[in-house]
């Protein structure tokens, strides 16, 4: 999730107060400042709502679980071996 750091950090690069964003995004000033805080957890939506008013865009890339990964790993290569293996025949030599 994103931090009330970055939230912050985000905000003074912009070089916006914390009213300016607040009533952009349509949350109170307070909120905003309880966010940055770290006082209260912004919603995915709301964070998402401030990070573009800021002029930021948020990217979320799909990650498996490492055990996931690993599970569906082992199944591939379970399946692999079980294919039957056939040489392919070594191809001509170019003249």
């Amino acid at each position: 999730m994103i931090t009330g750091d970055t939230l912050a950090t985000l905000r003074r690069r912009s070089g916006r107060t914390q009213s300016e964003v607040a009533q952009a995004v349509g949350i109170p000033a307070s909120v905003l400042s309880a966010y940055e805080r770290g006082r209260r957890e912004p919603s995915l939506a709301n964070a998402s709502r401030i990070i573009d008013a800021l002029g930021y865009s948020v990217k979320f890339d799909f990650v498996l679980d490492p055990a996931e990964q690993a599970r569906r790993l082992h199944d591939v290569l379970e399946l692999a071996e079980a294919l039957p293996y056939q040489p392919r025949p070594l191809a001509s030599a170019r003249r």
